[in-house]
């Protein structure tokens, strides 16, 4: 078992063996009609159906009941489309009489006003007491395209229906639709969940869900905001335990739409330099649009990455090749080298004129020499060093399109090497049907192409590195509160702390007089790094409350003064002291690690560079807890500045077997004190050349008063 998580079975809730419409009716047009005709006439429902209206006898031929309580038998689905003032009885009487689910569509709760709220929170109660489980309120139904099935009103279900290997999860109905319908360029889906407000069942029980279902490839999801962090990382790595890769697109990441996420979904849209970290350490692939979404989810259905692919790109317009090109190297993506087999072929097989390297580009033979269009395009494909073919097509031309379509169609199905229509045109003729028809999913821009592709590798080189015994501390841990009630430890409470976990930090002694700091100072000997020692005072520099390379013989005097600066600027500060220690040697990087309570997701690291340059650059990296030392020395590499700390123009290279294992030991303080600490900064890090270590020069620890 992944987790401490007792995620419900939800086979029954995905194809259920028995049903009931609550509020099915014969009223043309009207919701609970709909609902009847996309179980009845559009889906393979095998099952037993039950219509529920006290006021019809019978809908479409059935017997009509006239509540739930008359139901003959505890159906595993109710479906229902009612007013919100009835659906508290309605799911009252499905949960005493053995019902396992509620799928409820009717809006009007906690997204409406305080009565809606109240009337969730009853609903949510019931399915404690009972056991039913709630999916909804206030959402557009769940979809099996597989069986099919439609537990929707929509009258748009009947169009959108395209089986295939790719899950939906989603907290927009609207969004979720939009993906439903790239079923136009020949994207399959299995089933879609949209789960409106999630006063139950959640986007991550979905995800767990599909991770385990043998028909899913690849789970999509949309995210307003999250119930339940910790959940939410459980299900991903059930997903990643499973194979089976997840793309997310978090709605929320700027001011803005955070707001407007808010005001759709009482989920909290938390951080999203937070978001990202949690998306990337759990293998989500976070993408910044549906129709990215689409493309990242559809190359994965085809093929699982190695992170090593090459790519080759095929063509019939020279300019078209070209643009194809800038936009591979522009992503950062690698041209295959053709093999002289290949090249071979190539030249065997096309005019003079045409070019043979990477990119092809044929010319006109793909009008008037389709089967060597066909060939070369075979040759291409099956080079050993190809992992993946691209195919930009400029323009609609007419039958012409269609052939060469016909040729990518047919060439695919002689190797598992993708690949990947783009149609630039804005005309989507017949050859542009015949590519969705065949399963080849045209992308829709170059510009597209190239961030779907840059995602696609980058997976296969997470998949590659990935740590499968890592686990999210938060997962077991929980986010825990964030508390409003703390203290800051004194820095040598924290560096006290710091030390007795194994950390290195340096020994300081505190005087609170100019005649204890001389005394320190000449125990200590020179230079000196004297501070101030207050638990109102975190900047301290900004008080005139540091003071470095103090001479031994000029100790008291600065005590002095560090005193009479602090207290001109924060006069009613309550002053321990000054903290003396020694000056770490010359010549060492400035390093930065700080730890914070994220709301969501519990305690997150942050590493950078240290001093001024964390703030000024903002060039940082961020990991969820635990941090192995292969993470941690990932995350160095992660930074811009990486050659400050390995080695750049005749600097040394730092000890980052040091660093790494300070980092290490940071994160395991945090994890054993998970309720006690909430915030922690180590700013700087001293870190020396290979085999001088590091040393924590300041410290800031916030923790539960």
């Amino acid at each position: 078992m992944t987790t401490g998580y007792a995620f419900p079975d939800l086979t029954h809730l995905f194809a259920p063996r028995s049903m009931a419409v609550i509020g099915a009716s014969e009223k043309e047009h009207s919701i609970g009609n709909h609902a009847m005709k996309n179980i009845m006439e559009f889906s393979d429902f095998k099952g037993k159906l039950y219509p529920v209206n006290p006021k019809q006898d019978n809908v479409m031929g059935l017997t009509c009941f006239p509540d739930v309580a008359s139901l003959p038998e505890p159906v595993d689905v109710i479906l229902v489309v009612i007013p919100a003032k009835f659906v508290r009885e309605a799911v009252e009487q499905a949960g005493e009489m053995g019902v396992k689910f509620a799928v409820i569509l009717t809006s009007g709760f906690s997204e409406a006003d305080d009565w809606g709220r109240a009337e969730e929170a009853k609903l949510v109660e019931i399915s404690q007491r009972t056991g039913i489980r709630i999916y909804g309120p206030n959402c557009p139904g769940l979809v099996n395209f597989n069986m099919p099935l439609g537990m929707s009103f929509s009258p748009a279900y009947r169009n959108d229906i395209a089986p295939g290997s790719i899950a939906l999860a989603t907290q927009g109905g609207g969004l979720g639709r939009n993906m439903v319908q790239h079923k136009d360029r020949g994207v399959g889906f299995t089933n879609w969940a949209s789960t409106g407000n999630e006063c139950d069942l959640q986007v991550a029980d979905f995800i767990h869900h599909m991770a385990g279902d043998p028909e899913v490839k690849v789970i999509g999801c949309l995210i307003e905001g999250f119930k339940d962090g910790p959940r939410f990382a459980a299900a991903c790595l059930r997903a990643a335990e499973m194979g089976k890769p997840v793309v997310g697109l978090k709605v929320g990441r700027s001011e803005y739409g955070a707001k407007a996420a808010a005001s759709h979904t009482a989920s909290i849209t938390g951080s999203a330099e937070v978001n990202a970290t949690v998306f990337r350490d759990l293998g989500v692939i976070e993408v910044d649009d549906l129709d990215e979404l689409v493309d990242v989810a559809q190359l994965l259905a085809r093929k699982l990455p190695t992170g090593d692919e090459k790519i080759a790109i095929f063509a019939s317009s020279g300019g078209a090749a070209s643009l194809c090109a800038d936009n591979v190297g522009t992503g950062g993506l690698e041209l295959a080298t053709f093999t002289p087999e290949t090249t071979q072929r190539l030249a065997d097989g096309l005019p003079d004129y045409a070019a043979i390297g990477n990119p092809v580009d044929t010319t006109s033979i793909s009008i008037s020499h389709p089967d060597a269009y066909r060939d070369a395009l075979l040759a291409t494909a099956t080079d050993a060093n190809v992992g993946l073919v691209l195919a930009p097509l400029p323009m609609d031309y007419g039958n012409y399109s269609v052939i060469n379509g016909e040729s990518l169609i047919a060439v695919q199905a002689q190797t598992d090497v993708p690949i990947v229509p783009i149609w630039m045109s804005e005309r989507q003729g017949d050859g542009y049907h015949t590519l969705a028809e065949g399963g080849l999913t045209p992308m829709r821009s170059l510009r597209n192409m190239r961030k779907a592709l840059r995602r696609w590798i980058d997976y296969g080189s997470w998949l590659a590195s990935r740590d499968a015994s890592w686990r999210p501390a938060v997962i077991d841990a929980g986010a825990g509160a964030v508390d409003t009630l703390t203290r800051t430890l004194t820095e040598i409470e924290g560096k006290r702390e710091l030390a007795a976990a194994g950390i290195p930090a340096a020994a300081p002694e505190l005087a609170t007089t100019a005649r204890e700091a001389e005394e320190i100072a000449a125990r200590m000997g020179g230079p000196l790094a004297m501070k101030i020692v207050s638990g109102q005072i975190t900047h301290k520099s900004d008080a005139g409350g540091v003071k470095l390379n103090v001479d031994v013989d000029n100790s008291g005097v600065i005590h002095s003064e560090i005193i009479a600066n602090v207290k001109s600027k924060h006069p009613d500060a309550t002053l321990d002291g000054v903290l003396i220690e020694p000056m770490a040697p010359h010549g060492g990087v400035e390093a930065f690690v700080g730890v914070a309570r994220d709301p969501v997701f519990g305690h997150v690291m942050t590493f950078g560079l240290g001093g001024i340059y964390v703030e000024m650059f903002q060039d940082v990296t961020r990991t969820m807890l635990p941090v192995t030392k292969a993470k941690a020395l990932q995350m160095v590499n992660q930074l811009k500045s990486a050659k400050l700390l390995t080695g750049y123009r005749g600097q040394p290279p730092r000890d980052l077997d040091a660093l790494a294992g300070l980092v290490v030991k940071v994160s395991d303080y945090v994890a054993a004190q998970s309720d006690r600490v909430e915030e922690l900064d180590i700013n700087p890090v001293w870190v020396g050349a290979e085999g001088e270590g590091v040393m924590a020069l300041d410290a800031v620890i916030v923790v539960k008063a």
